[in-house]
């Protein structure tokens, strides 16, 4: 069993090194360099300078970290950011990364086959597909760091609940696996866990007909669930002020994937067809899943299969269930883009028909069996040509290939056993993985940036305080992004975070409605051509522009959306400076007195009030406030929900300006009283109880697990 799981680990390395021939950014590109890495070296270095970074003003745009994937009480997760900072070369740092969990994957995905009785070297053959599998190697290992890290663990989280459930092992690995699985902070892997146990608990309660081993796998779950609060209430608490603050079900077909596309499973050429960013054929093949799995089909015998339904209904369910889920509606709240899933599809499809070819294959009544593969090798074909009919040479040659390495493995299988035809099946996978991202390069998802940050930060400009940048993504050609380009000059994402630069901009999927609109600010970062004009306009509560409020040092305007910028004069407070070897890209505004994010505190505005800051920290200002008719204290800071206040220690009320900026009213009569604004995570007491109760239930499940076993072991000893 461990020889194979060392085969997995090795299989999954070497897939890695395949795919890296093919493209060396394959594991760094889109999300990753533009949000995830930048976010880790953010969130590493104030960790490392003994802040919990729960929250950063200065970062408007992405600065609440409880709002977006940042896995702030994920162990493994706080680990890789305090060691990002250290490292200069982030597609190397992203990729090691990500090979670490892949194979955290593969070897779980290696345990629910073992779980469910598949023979280890099919198991092993599971375990390597499923990295290598479409949807997963494209987007979630390429792009989407916590979908990886996610499923990494909730594979696991299957194992140890399947093996709960029937006595082969305890609650506590299922409750650290589906903890560490809810508190990445990606709300897809706790969902498919939710119905993971769901399956599970259905297939036990029809395999044992027994209410017990369900009821407690239910109460384990319920255990990690209060756990996992923590991480996901105060996003769900401060929903109503996000862009995803509606619980609306759409069925858009954006990202919907027809049950049909199925068919393409087994084709290493498919190019499904469904709506996404680039239009309805696919460039990557996001439904493939392993070269073997349909034509496998034909070697299984049903007839001695059949007795073992029981044992593997779980996984039929939630195979069912992601078929479903795939094909629609396209948003359930915030639970969008149906196509997520296909690797959920693809664990479940690997696991039930590898473990079926571990105790059933058999190659008995050939002719009819091989007439059988080629048939739904066919059926491949013609589902691939339907969805693709330009590459019909691909996809000819395609089913070449499958069919000469199906008859390759019966041949092995026949004459030198079944440990060598699962080898010829995992090696198979290598060539088939590096074809198949070489063929998809260039890579639509790239965004190019930078790999050293060394080199971009000795490149782009010293830009010292808070700075504001107003630029439009798409307005970059092909040849602008490079260091030597823009890249030097302009931040999209987190690249901000990478450069180690205090910018309001930054990567955010669940942003600040308001304040979004206030600026015409979109997720990326980038602006509308009206941001300029929004910026220094004058707020209409305060009479104060919007760069006084947020208590900005620079606005940078690209050259490309404000090309005219520079042939009018600059606002009153502000200059012109040159930037040399930049002129290309960026026009800069800064203030004529010097920097102002330091002066005052987070005091943006006082009307009617003296108010004169004592201390700061991100979550906290303390203020001397004055003010003998009444008046109001506006703060440079966004107002997410989870800030209160106390004026000498009672609590007063807390509103905003604009919807977007942190205010004060001040009562008539307040002399020399210290103001408290503090944030906390919405709801966190309560998280925080939840957390513990959910150890306690954990810890009592496990002491009743080590009774029960001492007494089994009594009564066998006395037996």
């Amino acid at each position: 069993m461990y020889r194979w799981g060392a085969i997995t680990a090795l299989g999954v390395l070497i897939g890695y090194l395949a795919v890296l021939l093919a493209n060396a950014r394959h594991f760094y590109t889109d999300d990753t360099e533009s949000q995830y890495t930048g976010l880790w070296i953010g969130l590493g270095r104030a960790l490392r300078d003994g802040t919990f970074p729960v929250l950063v003003p200065e970062r408007w745009m992405s600065g609440n970290n409880m709002m977006d994937d940042a896995g702030l009480f994920n162990p493994p997760q706080l680990l890789i950011d305090l060691i990002a900072p250290s490292v200069d070369n982030m597609a190397l740092y992203a990729t090691v990364v990500k090979l670490v969990f892949a194979i955290i994957a593969a070897l779980g995905v290696y345990r629910i086959c073992l779980a469910y009785g598949g023979r280890p070297a099919w198991s092993a053959v599971a375990g390597v597909a499923f990295p290598l599998s479409g949807f997963f190697l494209f987007f979630d290992e390429a792009s989407w760091f916590t979908a990886l890290t996610g499923t990494a663990w909730m594979v696991h989280a299957w194992a140890s609940s399947v093996r709960y459930t029937r006595g082969q092992g305890g609650p506590i690995p299922v409750f650290v696996y589906l903890y560490l699985t809810i508190s990445t902070q990606y709300i897809f892997p706790a969902v498919e866990a939710a119905l993971m146990l769901l399956a599970v608990a259905v297939s036990e309660l029809v395999r044992q007909r027994k209410w017990l081993p369900v009821l407690r796998l239910a109460i384990v779950g319920g255990c990690a669930g209060l756990a996992g609060l923590l991480t996901f209430l105060p996003s769900m608490l401060s929903a109503k002020v996000t862009w995803r603050g509606t619980m609306e079900i759409i069925n858009d077909q954006f990202l919907t994937v027809p049950w049909s596309e199925s068919l393409n499973a087994s084709l290493p050429s498919s190019m499904p067809a469904f709506t996404s960013w680039w239009g309805y054929v696919q460039p990557m093949p996001v439904t493939y899943i392993a070269w073997f799995l349909v034509p496998a089909l034909a070697f299984i015998d049903w007839g001695r299969a059949k007795e073992f339904w029981r044992e593997l209904s779980g996984v039929v369910i939630f195979a069912v269930i992601m078929l479903m889920w795939s094909a629609g509606p396209g948003t359930i709240g915030p639970l969008r883009w149906p196509v997520r899933v296909l690797p959920m599809l693809a664990i479940a499809l690997l696991v039930l028909v590898c473990v079926l070819l571990g105790r059933y294959a058999t190659t008995k009544d050939l002719k009819s069996r091989s007439i059988a593969a080629g048939v739904l090798i066919l059926l491949l074909l013609v589902r691939t040509f339907s969805a693709d009919p330009h590459q019909v040479l691909w996809h000819l040659l395609a089913v070449a290939v499958v069919a000469a390495l199906g008859a390759a493995v019966v041949w092995l299988e026949r004459t030198k056993g079944v440990a060598l035809a699962c080898v010829l099946v995992i090696v198979a996978m290598f060539p088939i993985a590096f074809f198949q991202v070489r063929a998809a390069q260039p890579t639509p998802m790239t965004w190019n940036l930078p790999t050293n940050r060394s080199d971009a930060q000795a490149a782009f400009p010293d830009f010292p305080g808070t700075t504001l940048q107003l630029a439009e993504r798409g307005l970059l050609q092909p040849g602008d992004k490079s260091l030597d380009g823009a890249y030097g000059s302009l931040v999209f994402g987190n690249y901000a975070k990478s450069l180690e630069l205090s910018y309001v901009n930054g990567y955010t999927p669940t942003g600040h409605f308001y304040f979004g609109e206030l600026l015409c600010m979109r997720w990326d970062s980038s602006v509308c051509p009206d941001a300029l004009r929004r910026m220094f306009a004058p707020e209409q509560t305060t009479k104060r522009t919007l760069v006084d409020l947020m208590k900005l040092d620079r606005v940078v305007l690209q050259r490309a959306l404000f090309p005219d910028a520079r042939q009018q004069p600059a606002p009153d407070g502000w200059k012109w400076v040159d930037y040399p070897g930049h002129e290309r890209y960026i026009s800069v505004l800064e203030r004529v007195d010097g920097p102002i994010s330091t002066v005052n505190g987070r005091v943006a505005d006082a009307k009617n009030v003296t108010a004169e800051s004592i201390s700061e920290t991100d979550t906290t200002s303390r203020v001397r406030v004055s003010s003998q008719a009444g008046g109001k204290v506006v703060f440079a800071r966004l107002g997410w929900p989870g800030y209160r206040v106390t004026l000498d220690g009672k609590q007063i009320p807390i509103n905003t300006v604009a919807k977007s900026f942190v205010a004060v009213d001040v009562p008539a009569g307040t002399q020399n009283a210290e103001l408290v604004l503090t944030w906390r995570p919405p709801g966190w007491k309560i998280g925080i109880g939840a957390l513990a109760l959910g150890v306690l239930g954990v810890g009592v499940l496990q002491w009743l697990y080590i009774r029960s076993r001492r007494h089994s072991r009594a009564q066998a000893s006395a037996l």
